[in-house]
């Protein structure tokens, strides 16, 4: 099983990003898919999940500005992310879940004030 993160970079304040997570060995519709981040000094923290039903949940801090979607036909679940903030500097990694866990490599999100 492999998850493959993607879409990182560096925008300014205000700006959007889209991440995407590509599975191979994974349907990743069968799975909770979920996006974490980890921001430096601190720990990874929950940003939005989305369950095998399409059920969506996000982090209070990022509600109504990111968006967790995924594409059953190109096995791929993406993170739109609007408004972006400095303190939305982070790296950001994608989560698999079914029996067991995988993750993702983690792609760097940096926001400049």
């Amino acid at each position: 099983v492999q998850l493959q993160a993607s879409g990182g970079g560096l925008v300014q304040a205000g700006g959007s990003l889209r991440l995407s997570c590509a599975a191979s060995g994974i349907i990743l519709s069968a799975s909770i898919m979920s996006w974490y981040r980890q921001a430096p000094g601190k720990q990874r923290e929950l940003v939005a999940f989305i369950s095998t039903s399409g059920s969506t949940n996000y982090a209070d801090s990022v509600r109504g500005r990111f968006t967790i979607s995924r594409d059953n036909a190109k096995n791929t679940v993406s993170l739109q992310m609007n408004s972006l903030r400095p303190e939305d500097t982070a790296v950001y990694y994608c989560r698999a879940q079914q029996r067991r866990e995988y993750w993702g490599q983690g792609t760097q999100v940096t926001v400049s004030s």
